[in-house]
């Protein structure tokens, strides 16, 4: 089990991993022509040299230019998002279960915040790839907001798994990285752990966006 999820015990469907060790050293970016990234590749990046994962050490981070992704601590206080310059919020966890975050755009009225929900869950097995496009079109809208000052926080829970996993979606769609790539970039900025489900699905994009030629080729 990841270590600081057992000890936080905060979600019973993030699923287990085990601690690694001896892991093998990571290509600086992998072969274009293969359009295959592994899951034990992404999961080393997320890990430390021992095999565990982290959990984030702030309530959020800016990952990308104007690019926040956080928790729901900061999501429900708009005064905070006011003083950071927010303009948009992505909420990944849109719902009312203890699991999710229950705000809408009327939350957000008189704020000046223009806001999407997206219903995913923290599991597996849910399909949040049907999402990528929406949230990555938002996310760029966003970014073009008054030219080009626009700035989004995109939250779930904890900002762990399903905020960051549409924002490496969104670096792979209109920055044109590969799933490596974005998502290295990512937790170099932020600790996160999206579930292995969500990993499989952006190796997913990622073999067609490649095949498609829709990547860096460097």
């Amino acid at each position: 089990m990841r270590l600081l999820e057992v000890l936080r015990n905060s979600s019973s469907d993030k699923r287990s991993k085990q601690k690694r060790s001896g892991k093998p050293p990571l290509p600086d970016r992998f072969d274009m022509s293969s359009f295959e990234v592994s899951l034990q590749q992404l999961n080393d990046l997320l890990t430390d040299d021992s095999g565990f994962y982290s959990w984030p050490t702030k309530h959020f981070h800016e990952v990308y230019p104007r690019i926040y992704i956080g928790n729901a601590f900061v999501a429900t206080n708009v005064m905070r998002l006011k003083r950071l310059g927010v303009t948009h919020i992505l909420n990944a966890a849109e719902g009312n279960s203890y699991m999710h975050v229950n705000t809408n755009a009327e939350f957000y009225m008189g704020s000046g915040i223009t806001y999407h929900g997206i219903p995913a869950n923290d599991t597996d097995h849910f399909d949040i790839s049907v999402y990528f496009e929406e949230a990555a079109d938002f996310i760029k809208k966003a970014l073009a907001y008054k030219s080009g000052k626009g700035k989004v926080y995109v939250h779930c829970r904890e900002g762990y798994s399903r905020s960051p996993t549409l924002v490496v979606a969104y670096l792979m769609l209109h920055q044109k990285m590969d799933v490596h790539t974005a998502l290295a970039m990512v937790r170099q900025k932020r600790e996160i752990g999206p579930n292995d489900g969500f990993l499989r699905q952006l190796c997913r994009l990622n073999q067609r966006l490649a095949a498609e030629g829709k990547l860096w080729n460097k």
